[in-house]
C-alpha cells in the first residue's frame, strides 16, 4: 500500500499533471502523425526520394537537438525563476537564448551547405544499387537546400515556445503547432503531388511545404508572447537591452555548457549509429525512416512527460518545496513508464500494418515492422530512460546528464554498433536489437541516481 501511495498518486494530481502534460503531447502528437504522413507521402512517391529525405533529417537532427540543448541549459534557470516569481531572472534568461541560438544558426548553416553533399554520402552503401544510390543523394541534396531556409523561424520558435512552456503556458505553443501541421499537411498534399493545380514538386514540394510551416509556427507564438506582456511580464523591454547580469550568464554557461555539448554529442551520436545501420545496405535506412516515423508517434507520451517532468519538478525546486519536488517526481516517472507498457503493446500488434502504406519493396516492410517490434519492446526502458534525464536536469545537474547520456552513448553504444556492422555479418535485426538493449545498463544508472537526490538544489538563488 506504501508503495502505491508512492508510486500513483491522487485525482488533483493527474489533473495538474495532464494539464501540463497533455498540450505538449497534442503537438507533438499532431507534429509526428502529420509528420507520418508526410513521410508516407514521399514514401508513395518512392523508396530513393524517402532515403534521400530520411538522411537530411537525421542530419538536422543534430542542428535541432543543438538548438534544444542551448536553449535548455538557460531553461533550468527560467523553470525556478518562473517558480519563484522572478520574471527578470526569465526576461535574462531568454535573452541567453536568442545570444546562443544565433550564434548556433550561423555555425549550422555554414556546416550543412559547405558539407551537406559529403555528409549525405557517408549513409549511401550498397553493392550494384548505384542508380538508386545517386538518385538518393540527388535527391537529399535537394532537400536539404530548400530546408537551410527553415532554419531561423526553427530557432525563433524554440526560442519563444521554450519560455512559454517554463512559465506555464502550454496551450499557445500547442495551437501555434497544430496550426503549422496543417499547413504542412495540406501543402504537402499539393506541392508533392501536384494536386488542384499545382506543379508536381515531389522532395522539393515537402520542403517547401515544411519551411513556410516554420513560418507560420514562429509568427504565432511570437506575436502571441509579445501582444499578452500582462501574462508574459518577461517579455516587457526584452530587446530594449542586450544586458545580462555576468554572475547568471556565468552560472547558465557552467550549467548549460553541459547540456548543449550533450545535445549535439547525443544527436552527433545517433546519426553515428544511424550510419553504422546503413553499411547493411540502402533496404536497412529505408525501414529505418519508416520505424522511426511510426516510433515517434507512439513515444509523445513520454516525451511529453519529459517535459512535464522539468516545468513542474523544476518550479518546486524554485519554490523550495524538495520534498514535494521528490515524491512528484517519483510519479511522474512511474505514470510514464506505465503508460509506454500499454503503448508499447499497441504497437506491437499493429507492427506489421504501418509498412504496408509505403510504395516501397517487400524487403524493406518486413524490415520496417520488425525494427517496429524492437522500438515498442524498448519503449518502457526509453521512458524511464527519458524520465531520469528530465529529473537530472531539472535540479541543475547538467554535467551528470552530459555522462549519463552523451558520454554512454559514445563509449557503449556506438562502439558496440560499430563492431558489430562492421566486424560481424550480424543481419541488421539482431544488430539493431543489441544496440537497443543495452539501455538496460543505462536504466540502472539512471535509477540510482534520481533515487539518490542528487538532483534536489534550487539553483536560482545564487544566480540572482
Amino acid at each position: 500500500m506504501n508503495l502505491r501511495k508512492k508510486l500513483i498518486g491522487d485525482r488533483d494530481f493527474y489533473r495538474m499533471v495532464l494539464t501540463v502534460a497533455v498540450p505538449i503531447m497534442v503537438q507533438n502528437g499532431i507534429t509526428n502523425f502529420v509528420g507520418l504522413l508526410d513521410n508516407i507521402m514521399v514514401g508513395r512517391v518512392g523508396t530513393e526520394q524517402m532515403s534521400g529525405i530520411a538522411i537530411v533529417n537525421q542530419l538536422m537532427m543534430v542542428f535541432n537537438l543543438s538548438i534544444f540543448g542551448a536553449i535548455s541549459g538557460a531553461g533550468i534557470f527560467s523553470a525556478q525563476f518562473y517558480g519563484c516569481g522572478d520574471h527578470k531572472g526569465v526576461r535574462n534568461t531568454f535573452r541567453f537564448k536568442v545570444y546562443i541560438s544565433l550564434g548556433l544558426l550561423l555555425s549550422g548553416v555554414f556546416v550543412l551547405s559547405a558539407f551537406g553533399k559529403n555528409l549525405i554520402l557517408m549513409y549511401l552503401h550498397g553493392e550494384g544499387q548505384e542508380a538508386s544510390l545517386e538518385a538518393a543523394l540527388q535527391y537529399g541534396q535537394t532537400y536539404l537546400w530548400i530546408m537551410l531556409l527553415g532554419l531561423l523561424p526553427f530557432v525563433l520558435e524554440q526560442i519563444y515556445t521554450s519560455t512559454l512552456r517554463e512559465c506555464g503556458e502550454t496551450m499557445v505553443p500547442m495551437k501555434a503547432g497544430v496550426a503549422a501541421v496543417l499547413v504542412n499537411l495540406v501543402l504537402n498534399w499539393l506541392l508533392i503531388f501536384g494536386s488542384l493545380g499545382f506543379p508536381r514538386l515531389g522532395v522539393a514540394g515537402a520542403a517547401i511545404a515544411t519551411v513556410i510551416s516554420r513560418y507560420v509556427q514562429a509568427a504565432i507564438v511570437m506575436v502571441w508572447t509579445h501582444r499578452h506582456s500582462q501574462r508574459m511580464p518577461f517579455i516587457v523591454g526584452v530587446y530594449k537591452s542586450g544586458r545580462i547580469p555576468g554572475s547568471l550568464a556565468g552560472n547558465i554557461l557552467l550549467r548549460g555548457t553541459p547540456l548543449m555539448v550533450n545535445e549535439i554529442l547525443w544527436s552527433a551520436g545517433m546519426a553515428v549509429l544511424m550510419q553504422c545501420y546503413s553499411v547493411r545496405g540502402l533496404s536497412a535506412v529505408a525501414a529505418l525512416n519508416i520505424s522511426t516515423t511510426i516510433s515517434n508517434v507512439f513515444n509523445v507520451v513520454f516525451i511529453a512527460m519529459g517535459s512535464a517532468i522539468s516545468i513542474i519538478v523544476g518550479q518546486l525546486l524554485g519554490a523550495g518545496k524538495m520534498d514535494e519536488a521528490r515524491e512528484t517526481d517519483t510519479r511522474l516517472i512511474a505514470f510514464s513508464v506505465f503508460s509506454c507498457f500499454g503503448i508499447g503493446t499497441i504497437l506491437i500488434l499493429s507492427a506489421p500494418l504501418f509498412p504496408m502504406m509505403y510504395n516501397t519493396t517487400a524487403e524493406v516492410k518486413l524490415l520496417a515492422a520488425d525494427f517496429i517490434r524492437i522500438a515498442a519492446l524498448c519503449m518502457p526502458l526509453a521512458a524511464f530512460i527519458h524520465a531520469s534525464y528530465f529529473t537530472l536536469r531539472s535540479g541543475g545537474k547538467t554535467v551528470v546528464t552530459f555522462l549519463f547520456d552523451s558520454v554512454f552513448l559514445w563509449c557503449v553504444s556506438i562502439p558496440l554498433a560499430y563492431s558489430l556492422s562492421r566486424y560481424t555479418g550480424m543481419p541488421i535485426i539482431p544488430l539493431y536489437f543489441c544496440c537497443q538493449l543495452v539501455d538496460v545498463i543505462k536504466c540502472v544508472i539512471g535509477f540510482v541516481l534520481v533515487k539518490k537526490g542528487v538532483w534536489i538544489h534550487n539553483i536560482v538563488e545564487k544566480a540572482k
